[in-house]
């Protein structure tokens, strides 16, 4: 049976995305009046839930990585990681840095150190602030390719569920016993969402199992876990409340939506075409908060908030899209074409 493409994922995508841009524009800028000085009270308390969009955006990279890993090829993954990663990101990142030196100060500051620093994917490693702090998820993703590569280079990826528990056991064990060194190098604050999203596409791929079902019941169970340590946490960061029963019920629709996805209960909605939201949404992601907020700053109280808030998400939906179309894919295809002819050298 030949696998259909999963368009539906694609609309994932953007709803991740979107929610994202919501908090971060609704709520997140004011809420500590060091972002932006507009606040929008009319959506602020759902708003401040926007952020459980970067854990979806986790769910669907376990899934999707673990099906380009399935070529169980390290170079074919590689090429499509940096093809994947690379062209929007300095894009996005060379525009941010130079709107936050043409409009940003007092505010927002950048310099070129930090701008090339942040270019060579090495900030967190080198202490190194973001242009933007939604750079911060980008190294969370590269530790996860960091892991599947190993298994490709050792040829284990069809090993992959004996690895998945494994993982999800001493991700649990390190977040109970607050296991520092180990929390931070198998990122075992989103390890479950990685690992639930991993264990879809088995089932999506091979079917249902026993252990594969008890893999996502361990998954969730550290996802609400993890959720809501960090829900109270965002309490004290923004002064706010965060009902916990929202966060798990966010989640856990999260598990529903995929499970329905695996086992194939979504395809009249992944026969329309939603690639090319898909498509925009990692430069949507990239580009929005930081440009937003100086936008924000600038044209606030002179504009109308409504207009002023629609306003910059279909700026930064339209921008996304030309950046995509006009220099994101071709960038691609160049580095696409680059990668494999040195690959192919260096093998003959």
């Amino acid at each position: 049976m030949i696998k259909r493409r999963l368009k539906e994922l694609d609309l994932l995508r953007f709803l991740a995305a979107f929610a994202v841009v919501i908090f971060h524009y609704a709520f997140r800028g004011y809420a500590k009046g060091d972002m932006s000085t507009m606040p929008y009270p009319l959506l602020a308390e759902p708003a401040k839930y926007g952020y459980l969009g970067v854990e979806l955006f986790f769910m669907i990279s376990g899934f999707v990585i673990l099906m380009t890993a399935s070529s169980n090829d390290l170079k074919v993954f590689f090429i499509s990681r940096v093809v994947r990663l690379c062209p929007a990101f300095w894009v996005c990142c060379t525009i941010t840095f130079i709107i936050t030196l043409a409009i940003g100060q007092p505010r927002y500051t950048a310099d070129f150190y930090q701008y090339i620093i942040n270019m060579t994917f090495f900030g967190d490693l080198l202490g190194v602030p973001p242009i933007d702090g939604v750079y911060w998820s980008l190294f969370v993703e590269i530790k996860f390719y960091l892991m599947i590569s190993i298994l490709l280079g050792f040829k284990k990826i069809e090993k992959i569920e004996t690895y998945l528990v494994l993982w999800l056991l001493i991700a649990a064990t390190a977040e109970v016993f607050t296991f520092e060194k180990m929390r931070s190098i198998l990122v075992t604050d989103y390890a479950a969402y990685f690992i639930a999203g991993a264990t879809y596409y088995i089932i999506w791929a091979k079917g249902i199992t026993t252990t594969r079902v008890l893999l996502l019941a361990g998954a969730l169970a550290l996802a609400n876990f993890t959720a809501i340590v960090w829900a109270e946490l965002l309490e004290t960061k923004y002064s706010t409340d965060y009902n916990p029963l929202i966060v798990c019920s966010i989640i856990l629709l999260f598990f529903i939506t995929f499970f329905l996805i695996a086992t194939n209960k979504t395809a009249a909605i992944g026969a329309l075409n939603w690639t090319t939201l898909g498509a925009l949404t990692y430069p949507l992601y990239l580009l929005h908060q930081m440009i937003g907020f100086m936008i924000f700053n600038i044209a606030y109280p002179a504009v109308n908030p409504h207009i002023l808030l629609w306003g910059t998400i279909a700026l930064m939906i339209g921008a996304s899209y030309i950046i995509h179309k006009k220099i994101e894919v071709p960038i691609a295809r160049s580095i696409k074409k680059l990668l494999s002819l040195s690959f192919s050298r260096v093998r003959s």
